[in-house]
């Protein structure tokens, strides 16, 4: 079931749904499904960038990502039942699935080559059967699809920062003959050990990204002045349902496209 959050439809799943949902899409190779997850900066540029909400409305599925999501579904009258974030979802299904391929895509070239050790150490059930820097040229970008292809890959991450990330798959998406294509953000980030999750203490009071600016000031800007910017576009969006929470609820999706997306 979704949940539209400023014009854009959220899943409302908990993690073992979309475990279960990645783990059935990895088996198949009749098509690409594409995985975003939406955070308060996300639903941010979607607000103010109409080519960018479809975008993401294109994708097969999105995901819930953080506290102010959360909080903006409960102004919709909706209490989401999993916070969904690539973080914590893509870890999970490399330690839950085995036997499958993946092509590692973004971050800089030292992050990248890290990140992908430390992939091949973490999950040897996993094959890690090509990757490349996030740094590159459009002019790159043939060779980069040319070796996509000829690689294989069951599961290909694509860690470039939003939206440039959602941008780039989308506009290749018909050149990606690989079964699930997830939009990671910083992932390759804290693989490579550039930087470090918050503890959980931290992550259950909903306070994650005081941890993030302490270790990447130049985001403040992003969250000091831009959750309290998407909390006051959600409550004012949804004024009518605040106060009234409805769980495992959802409300009709946001702008639609011609790609159908799948619920859960």
């Amino acid at each position: 079931m979704k949940v539209d959050l400023l014009g854009v439809a959220v899943e409302n799943a908990t993690m073992d749904e979309a475990l279960r949902l990645l783990e059935t899409w990895l088996k198949s190779r009749d098509r690409t499904r594409t995985v975003y997850f939406a955070n308060a900066h996300t639903l941010n540029i979607a607000y103010s960038d109409h080519s960018y909400r479809l975008l993401l409305n294109r994708g097969d599925i999105v995901f819930g990502d953080g506290t102010g999501v959360r909080w903006a579904a409960r102004f919709r009258g909706v209490e989401l039942r999993g916070n969904v974030n690539g973080t914590d979802l893509t870890p999970a299904l490399l330690s839950t699935t085995q036997g499958h391929r993946m092509y590692v895509l973004g971050a800089d070239p030292a992050s990248n080559r890290a990140a992908v050790d430390h992939l091949r150490r973490t999950f040897p059930a996993w094959e890690v059967v090509g990757h490349h820097h996030g740094y590159f040229r459009e002019p790159d970008t043939a060779t980069i699809l040319a070796d996509i292809a000829r690689k294989e890959p069951d599961l290909l991450l694509v860690a470039m920062g939003n939206p440039l990330q959602e941008r780039w798959i989308d506009r290749h998406r018909r050149a990606l003959d690989v079964p699930v294509v997830m939009a990671v953000g910083g992932l390759l980030d804290y693989c490579a050990g550039s930087i470090y999750r918050a503890p959980r203490w931290l992550r259950d009071l909903g306070m994650e990204w005081m941890h993030i600016v302490w270790q990447q000031p130049h985001k403040a800007g992003r969250y000091l002045l831009g959750n309290p910017a998407f909390l006051y576009r959600a409550l004012v969006a949804h004024r009518p349902h605040f106060g009234t929470v409805a769980r495992g609820s959802g409300l009709e999706p946001g702008p639609t496209s011609s790609t159908p997306r799948h619920s859960l």
